[in-house]
């Protein structure tokens, strides 16, 4: 990899330094030819997960089996719990594809993380309901709530579901192979509240669900933030594993659990040596692989590695570091998106980070030209790859493409990294017949996991789902 790509070419470098970004540029730019190769093995491990239960790819079944009309009106409630907050809505669905929602927002403590979440939970429905007049009494039939649940559960019901593994941080003990629904609806009963939750729903098939009601042609929902997961709709004839009754709409949203790709052989992405350390030293390694190259929770450390590793040779920084950059996560994603659009001549929003973010003073042009770099490239490589399951999916159900679709879109990443959007569309153009991918449409579907959740109670309520 020649340094021809300006972007990459560091005004006033060392031959050293240039030739240690050239070698970044190749671990970190993926060819056309790279990435059709991961996505023939991406659909593979679709099959694999259709197929049969326990493998990489999960495919797990959400027991959502209606797409909504958009002409369903009424409120209906849901808790979203994500990976640092909780909320707990009140969404009015107006029968013309239009939600409105209020919501209270809870940060999760430390000890709800790590102990207490269940009576957390509970405990905010409890400050919602009752400073809104909005909490049962007597004889009133309890609440019906939807429950997005961001985390890995194997559903067995529209209601149930037992937790496979915390992600995301979250680590309370005595919850993996138990229903989440039960220790919930247990805490609800503790603190008195009437409420029952009718829906179980995965972020990213809330996602879907929220898309699907302001436009029925939606077959897709994915969340790139903190985290990245994606569900669709599949022809149960192609779900080998059901074995439950076939559903009258003939198609089920399935919870893909894509962040797993890759996790059992490590054979696939394009691991450099920055994503091994980040794996090696993570809260689960070997887990979550293809989420950790494209998910905003981890590309300002994969960024850090990087900065280490150059500073390491002293070809970065004069070989100069501090305590807050040898400290893990202490490099966060906003400061890559806002490097890679730094555009003041002497980058100094760059410098602003360097030198007062991470305390490393006295920061060269040189030193903030190879970090913008490294920004560029840690985020580019993300949507790329991003670009990956999309294909894979859509063209799963190509049948579906010869008329207009919907993807929708919700996380951080997507909304508010620096092209992320673009870089990801014109990717996954290069690999879908240009007469079948003129006619989808990615569009960000905002609260996709609080209002889907909703969504996903009426469905409940209304059609058994």
């Amino acid at each position: 990899m020649s340094s021809a790509d300006s972007r990459y070419t560091i005004v006033g470098a060392t031959p050293e330094q240039q030739a240690a970004i050239d070698m970044l540029a190749s671990q970190f730019l993926l060819t056309d030819e790279r990435l059709g190769a991961i996505i023939k093995e991406f659909r593979r491990r679709m099959e694999e997960g259709l197929a049969a239960d326990g493998r990489v790819l999960k495919m797990i079944p959400s027991y959502v089996t209606r797409r909504p009309l958009g002409s369903e009106v009424g409120s209906y409630f849901a808790i979203d719990l994500g990976g640092t907050n909780l909320r707990v809505l009140k969404v009015t669905l107006d029968g013309h594809g239009g939600v409105t929602s209020e919501h209270q927002k809870f940060a999760l403590t430390e000890e709800a993380k790590s102990r207490t979440l269940f009576d957390f939970v509970a405990q905010c429905v409890d400050t919602f309901l009752d400073e809104r007049n909005l909490r049962p009494l007597g004889q009133q039939p309890p609440i019906p709530m939807g429950l997005t649940f961001s985390y890995p559960v194997q559903q067995t019901s529209i209601n149930s579901g037992t937790l496979v593994q915390w992600t995301k941080g979250l680590n309370v003990p005595g919850c993996v192979g138990r229903d989440v629904v039960r220790l919930l609806q247990d805490a609800l009963l503790r603190s008195g509240l009437r409420v029952k939750i009718v829906a179980l729903v995965n972020d990213t098939v809330g996602t879907l669900l929220s898309a699907a009601y302001s436009d029925p042609a939606a077959q897709m929902g994915i969340i790139f933030g903190t985290g990245t997961n994606a569900a669709y709709y599949e022809d149960v004839a192609n779900l080998a594993k059901w074995k439950g009754p076939n559903p009258s709409s003939g198609e089920m949203v399935l919870n893909m659990e894509w962040g797993a790709f890759d996790s059992d052989d490590f054979a696939f992405l394009p691991f450099t040596p920055h994503d091994i350390k980040l794996d090696r030293k993570s809260i689960n390694p070997r887990k979550q692989a293809y989420e950790k190259m494209i998910s905003g929770m981890y590309l300002g450390e994969i960024a850090r590695n990087i900065i280490l590793w150059l500073a390491d040779q002293r070809l970065l920084l004069d070989g100069r570091s501090s305590e807050i950059l040898n400290a893990m996560w202490s490099v966060d994603t906003s400061y890559l998106s806002s490097g890679a659009v730094d555009t003041t001549l002497d980058l100094s929003e760059i410098q602003q980070v360097i030198e007062k973010t991470l305390n490393i003073s006295n920061s060269t042009f040189v030193d903030r030209q190879i970090f913008k770099v490294i920004a560029i490239l840690v985020g580019e490589r993300a949507a790329r790859l991003s670009a990956v399951g999309v294909v894979a999916t859509l063209t799963k159900r190509s049948d579906l493409l010869n008329k207009p679709v919907t993807v929708g879109i919700d996380g951080s990443m997507y909304e508010h990294y620096p092209y992320f959007h673009d870089i990801l569309v014109e990717t996954a153009s290069h690999f879908i017949p240009q007469e079948q991918f003129k006619n989808i449409n990615f569009t960000l579907a905002k609260d996709g996991s609080g209002v889907g959740a909703a969504i996903t109670a009426m469905l409940a309520a209304t059609y058994d789902a």
